[in-house]
């Protein structure tokens, strides 16, 4: 990976007309200012008698500055013929399409809610979404969706990614286990975002579910107009890593490669960061390996590789847990942040460790944001 960034094309700009508009105005105004010409003429003989200077006998002066009051009108509707007023440049609602075009910004989505009294269980579909905002260089998106219910985004689920599609089919369901008096006080939060692998996926819009105002003593189908979203929680930074599985030797090796926009933990405003890599099992830690401290910076560059023996038959078991910490020689080592993969992590720790699986001897790199260090950590996988 380079470490100056990723290098981002960029489209040149669209080839105006300017020729066929310049050779318009030239022509109208052209035929306007033989016509003022030969009207200055014409005042010149009638007013040969007054002592004042004539207009035409005066030094050439601009068509706007010195128009006699009568020329106004015709010299108006020539310049119009190439540039419109300021009130037609601005956009105004041609109909209904027009409304709905303006109302449809940034997509609307389609979900389904249900309640199992029976388990306890609130039940959650995503079914499609519609006329999202484009956020990708191509004119596209890769769009999930996450959902959580507040005030607990702890727990949490997302779909798979539809690469490079406005209008995603997804047709998954979740379930939160709820028991149904405290449902009132839940928010159900359901977030468009479009997945960038190397960089942060971007929010497009979500749907906030007040679920005091819903009534689950039947089925709902819905369709929601995605808001824009709010600032999300303090930012702790981001790591980039790869992940590399072969199969005939169970060996992982975990390339730590870079971090950026690492939060600020000294006085100086910088941070001494440098990375554990803990092997999990039943949730517990069985291996640990730690980088260099790279000092001074909130961007470091590390790549450096770790490998851990991982049988075949427990690939689906571990994971695989990074924690980024800001040393400190006097006092306690502070954790910044921490990110989790493997078959049990959920959302993007998930689909990476499944991009690795499906990609055996092959290295696999990808950015993820850090998480509260004291954030909840995945279950255990079966």
């Amino acid at each position: 990976m380079p470490r100056g960034g990723w290098p981002i094309p960029i489209r040149p700009a669209a080839q105006g007309t300017y020729g066929s508009w310049s050779s318009l105005l030239f022509e109208g105004l052209n035929g306007c200012t033989r016509w003022v010409r030969g009207a200055r003429a014409l005042g010149c003989l009638r007013r040969k008698n007054r002592k004042t200077l004539p207009p035409c006998s005066r030094s050439p002066q601009h068509p706007d500055l010195q128009r006699p009051t009568r020329l106004r009108t015709p010299v108006a509707s020539a310049t119009a013929l190439v540039q419109p007023e300021v009130e037609e440049l601005e956009p105004a609602p041609s109909g209904p399409g027009q409304q709905v075009a303006e109302k449809h910004e940034l997509g609307r989505l389609q979900y389904s809610l249900d309640y199992d009294f029976q388990s306890g269980q609130l039940l959650v579909g995503i079914l499609q979404a519609e006329g999202l905002a484009a956020l990708d260089l191509g004119g596209s998106s890769d769009p999930y969706v996450r959902v959580y219910l507040l005030p607990d985004k702890r727990r949490r689920h997302e779909t798979k990614v539809h690469r490079q599609t406005l209008n995603p089919h997804f047709g998954e369901n979740f379930a939160f286990k709820v028991p149904y008096v405290e449902l009132g006080g839940r928010v159900l939060v359901m977030a468009v975002y479009d997945f960038d692998r190397f960089s942060r996926n971007d929010a497009i819009g979500e749907v906030r579910v007040p679920m005091s105002s819903v009534d689950l003593g039947r089925p709902v189908l819905a369709w929601r107009e995605l808001q824009a979203a709010p600032r999300e929680e303090e930012k702790l930074g981001d790591i980039c890593f790869s992940l590399r599985y072969v199969p005939t030797a169970g060996k992982l090796t975990v390339i730590v490669l870079e971090a950026k926009n690492l939060k600020k933990m000294d006085v100086a405003g910088l941070s001494d960061p440098y990375v554990k890599v803990h092997l999990l099992q039943g949730g517990k830690k069985v291996r640990k390996k730690k980088t260099t401290i790279k000092k001074n910076t909130l961007n470091p560059y590390y790549n450096e590789a770790f490998s851990f023996e991982v049988p075949c038959d427990q690939v689906q078991k571990v994971q695989v847990e990074l924690t980024v910490l800001d040393y400190d020689k006097l006092g306690k080592n502070e954790a910044i942040g921490r990110v989790a993969v493997g078959a049990a992590a959920g959302g993007a720790g998930l689909r990476h460790w499944a991009d690795m699986l499906a990609n055996p001897r092959r290295p696999i790199a990808q950015w993820h944001s850090l998480r509260p260090p004291d954030r909840v950590r995945p279950p255990p996988a079966p």
